[in-house]
């Protein structure tokens, strides 16, 4: 597809620009832009929650379409705002690469290595009417979480129990609640066009965590096929394609008061989609050992040249 030339290109990473040094603006930043963000929440959540409601009760088919239709507008609406934020109280440098060809009704997997919390808002300026809305699996506990677990809620962010191996003793059939919950989830994505978010290595990354793991990548944890592999399984064909992400910090593991005191120089994402691979779709990752092998060498393979990509943006 031959790219937008409507759309300004991106800077080189060579030679960041100029940074405000201003002490008083970095020391209020983080406070205004966090009124400004908790305001936007408050001003979004109630209206994603009434439209989800209607959806809920109107079970009408076509009117469920428009309902869809409008949760999707107003989620791209906060995410433009949110995103308009970083660019107003930051000079932080955004140098995107890979988006060329994304279709904002396509159906994708999205696979990233995991550095820290902003990597959630930096996804989404990233990918914000480009693809589909990104979905997360999370966590049952983060439902409680102030507005926000109603607004994941109300867009159909799948909620996911995790058992214990001590809970599963005691209990087998708890074993496949959660497998379940990703089958249902996984189904309803069949019908809408999707991201399904996944940061593959389960956890942030940390010096502390690297070296409890000691994985044969510098710069990465080992990534988990386990999740990966279902999603491919569930959805069958429906899966379009898969992005392979790669997310760089100049500044290491930044916290969101870094981002809005304007303490991040440049943040790098590097897009790369990739076909599913043959045979992927719909295999059975759980009891078919030649397949476990095979996708397993497949993902070892793309963290191998993420961490190589990291290390040759070491030190820019």
């Amino acid at each position: 597809m031959t790219p937008d030339p409507t759309r300004q290109p991106l800077p080189s990473p060579a030679t960041p620009p100029p940074r405000r040094r201003n002490p008083l603006l970095a020391a209020i930043a983080p406070w205004v832009a966090a009124v400004l963000l908790i305001t936007s929440t408050c001003l979004h959540v109630p209206v994603l929650l009434a439209v989800a409601l209607f959806k809920a009760v109107l079970r009408i088919p076509a009117w469920r379409r428009t309902f869809d239709a409008w949760l999707m507008a107003i989620a791209e609406n906060w995410i433009g705002i949110n995103s308009a934020m970083i660019d107003r109280f930051t000079s932080t440098r955004f140098v995107i690469e890979g988006l060329e060809g994304l279709r904002p009704d396509g159906h994708y997997l999205v696979l990233a290595n995991h550095r820290s919390w902003v990597d959630i808002p930096v996804l989404q300026k990233a990918f914000n009417r480009r693809i589909p809305l990104l979905r997360f699996f999370l966590k049952s506990q983060l439902f409680w979480v102030p507005l926000l677990g109603l607004a994941w809620w109300a867009l159909d962010f799948p909620f996911m129990r995790r058992y214990t191996k001590s809970q599963i003793a005691k209990n087998p059939a708890l074993a496949g609640r959660d497998v379940e919950a990703t089958r249902r989830a996984c189904a309803k994505f069949l019908t809408i066009p999707v991201s399904v978010m996944n940061f593959v290595e389960g956890t942030r990354f940390t010096g502390a965590k690297h070296a409890a793991q000691q994985p044969p990548y510098r710069h990465l944890l080992r990534p988990k096929a386990g999740g990966v592999a279902f999603v491919l399984g569930a959805m069958g064909q429906a899966i379009d394609a898969v992005l392979d992400v790669t997310i760089h910090y100049d500044t290491g593991t930044p916290s969101f008061a870094d981002l809005f005191a304007d303490r991040i120089g440049v943040v790098r994402v590097h897009v790369r989609e990739l076909p599913v691979p043959e045979g992927f779709a719909g295999g059975d990752y759980e009891n078919d050992r030649a397949f476990r092998v095979r996708f397993q060498a497949w993902l070892n393979g793309l963290w191998q040249e993420k961490d190589a990509r990291l290390e040759s943006w070491k030190g820019e």
